[in-house]
């Protein structure tokens, strides 16, 4: 289940790591592209989303790796299942029926939470 864990963890961790890095520092015109909803949302919106998506992947890794209150990585992974019910929830609200990457994102950051419980 460690192993299990690490792998599920670490494919989220990366993911948020960039995703949420890229919403920090980048401006609307170089977000829309790829994220056609911030045109919608006000960017102190996007940035605070941005800054809770690094700090739920940091969460994920490091209190497990250093043994310090270890109970945050499932906090972490809860957090990014909320995350992806309203980001599911914006998209289909706002037409977008491309919703395939944050089933995905939901079901791995389930996976992890269940993975987290074993040894929380």
């Amino acid at each position: 289940m460690n192993i299990a864990y690490w792998i599920a963890a670490g494919l989220l961790a990366l993911f948020y790591l960039y995703g949420g890095g890229v919403k920090v520092v980048r401006s609307r015109d170089r977000l829309r592209p790829m994220m056609a909803w911030v045109d919608t949302t006000p960017m102190p919106a996007v940035r605070a989303i941005g800054t809770v998506e690094v700090l739920g992947a940091i969460g994920l890794i490091l209190p497990p790796l250093t043994g310090i209150a270890p109970w945050l990585a499932l906090a972490a992974a809860s957090g990014f299942v909320v995350l992806q019910i309203g980001a599911t929830r914006v998209h289909l609200r706002r037409g977008d029926r491309d919703i395939a990457l944050n089933i995905t994102l939901l079901l791995v950051a389930a996976v992890t939470v269940w993975l987290a419980t074993t040894w929380v």
